[in-house]
């Protein structure tokens, strides 16, 4: 299987949609898509991230599944922090990516949510919620997710291509959680552009599967429609 993760095009966050490049970027996608096929698309049941799915659907002929635990809202809630009035990511805000660090270099960032600093926050509750969440929607595919072991079995046989539609605060931890990279190691060294794509393999290789990264973020689409390339609106290359 082949599992594509793209976040939404460029967003107006209230009212929930796209902007006029926002819509452009989900356009561009849809020819992506359109050269090798899509089986099954999936969305959060957020409208900018539905509007980013909904021209590629259309254009193949699919329906879209949305689901809400894929919702930012939800990890909004949970894995944000407040300074000066104002609540923003973690990996937005420079104090606590300097303690996810010290627990990447304590132990790995296994476990990093039990650390003092964090464990009287909602960080555990979200992580677990989005981890068990994710092996459910995997597990749909036939992947059972051995955590533990940081491995997956098939319990039968996939070669579908499956696209989910969703965010990047949100992203950034179902990435961890599909990959078994710890939360802190992913949220503040990677990061998910608008409309950017990342390709996850699960070809089956012996008795267990290791999920490979072929692309991550990737935003060619953009450079073959002659769409501004700019990372989140910030910098150009």
């Amino acid at each position: 299987m082949l599992l594509f993760y793209v976040r939404h095009g460029d967003p107006i966050y209230s009212p929930d949609g796209l902007t006029e490049q926002g819509k452009a970027q989900a356009e561009a996608l849809k020819y992506r898509f359109k050269k090798y096929g899509l089986d099954e698309i999936y969305s959060s049941t957020s409208n900018r991230a539905y509007l980013t799915a909904k021209p590629t659907a259309d254009y193949l002929g699919k329906d879209v599944t949305m689901l809400e635990w894929c919702h930012e809202g939800l990890c909004w809630k949970e894995l944000t922090v407040e300074k000066d009035g104002e609540r923003h990511w973690l990996f937005h805000n420079a104090e606590w990516v300097k303690k996810m660090n010290e627990e990447i270099i304590k132990n790995g960032g296994e476990r990093w949510y039990d650390a003092p600093d964090f464990k009287d926050h909602s960080f555990k509750n979200c992580i677990m919620r989005i981890e068990r969440e994710t092996d459910e929607f995997l597990a749909s595919f036939g992947y059972v997710h051995n955590r533990q072991g940081k491995f997956y079995s098939a319990a039968k046989r996939n070669e579908k291509r499956v696209a989910l539609f969703a965010h990047q605060g949100f992203g950034l931890a179902f990435l961890s959680a599909v990959l078994d990279v710890p939360y802190p190691v992913m949220c503040t060294r990677f990061d998910l552009g608008h409309s950017s794509v990342t390709t996850i393999d699960f070809t089956e290789e012996g008795e267990f599967i290791i999920p490979k990264v072929l692309q991550l973020a990737n935003d060619s689409h953009l450079y073959k429609e002659n769409l501004p390339t700019k990372y989140n609106n910030r910098i150009e290359f």
